[in-house]
């Protein structure tokens, strides 16, 4: 088999199954694919997807599909994965390596109004192997903060682009102005957010030292899966230092569409930041 030979069989194969979204049966012949292109695999929901012949209880299977995006019922060719399922494995894993190695765009930065500052790292390759320099800032950083940000607010918020650059373009808009609202309508004094590039969770210890933030949140991406690489996270300290032990921090995490929704997610991050600051606490030693 020549190299046309198997690209036409891909090809087939993907325009299959685009065309199969929401259907149990064999899949009709779907869009046309330019010969050029090939269709985005990662855009279709495989919740709505079938893959299985001749299920006992359709109904069932469809339901548990439904509720959730781990690879269920996949079905085989002999020994091995059926094409589309191999493809689709090798387009989930394609999302993810571009959520680790994009940027934000400049544009949903200035959107959500946030300025920027940078860790140590110099690069994404320093950033990923060097886990400590994404934790720190410059001397000159730190001066910038405190010239540009409300010092020693109640609430701190910092976003991230962790190991996710694609969770920030995803879910800011929503997240964001949620826990501003919430926390704003409380009478808290509230910081001024800002975009943390190459930042690591740490990076928000560093932030509440040199800003004298009560609570600190940082909006992070976090390292995506073959399921979505929009999850998001957000970590909260009271009181947080550099050194500070992880069992001190307060975690919500799988924010995106298909987990807790931005929006949802935003609302009780607020909730949680004004229990901090009622009861002096995070991390374990906050009574959820």
């Amino acid at each position: 088999m020549n190299e046309a030979q198997l690209q036409e069989i891909i090809l087939k194969t993907i325009t299959e199954l685009v065309g199969q979204e929401g259907k149990t049966t064999a899949p009709s012949a779907g869009p046309k694919v330019d010969p050029g292109e090939v269709a985005d695999l990662s855009a279709v929901d495989y919740r709505k997807i079938i893959d299985v012949p001749n299920p006992a209880n359709e109904e069932e299977y469809r339901l548990l599909r439904s509720q959730t995006v781990a690879r269920l019922g996949v079905w085989r060719a002999g020994p091995r994965y059926r094409t589309n399922t191999f493809l689709r494995f090798r387009a989930d894993h394609a999302v993810a390596m571009d959520a680790v190695f994009t940027d934000v765009p400049q544009e949903v930065l200035e959107e959500a109004g946030l300025f920027s500052v940078q860790t140590l790292c110099d690069s994404k390759d320093t950033y990923l192997t060097r886990p400590d320099l994404g934790r720190r800032f410059s001397d000159e950083t730190v001066a910038e903060l405190r010239k540009r940000c409300v010092l020693n607010p109640d609430v701190q918020i910092v976003v991230s682009d962790g190991l996710s650059s694609t969770s920030v373009t995803a879910n800011i808009r929503d997240v964001l102005p949620a826990i501003l609202q919430g926390l704003k309508s409380s009478g808290v004094t509230v910081g001024t957010p800002f975009f943390i590039k190459y930042g690591r969770v740490g990076a928000m210890d560093a932030v509440t030292e040199a800003l004298g933030s009560k609570v600190t949140v940082i909006l992070l991406g976090e390292r995506p899966g073959l399921a979505t690489g929009e999850s998001m996270s957000a970590y909260m300290t009271y009181g947080g230092y550099i050194g500070i032990p992880e069992a001190n921090r307060t975690v919500v995490s799988n924010i995106h569409r298909g987990g807790t929704t931005p929006t949802e997610a935003g609302a009780f991050i607020a909730e949680l930041c004004l229990r901090m600051l009622k009861e002096k606490a995070s991390g374990l030693d906050l009574k959820v």
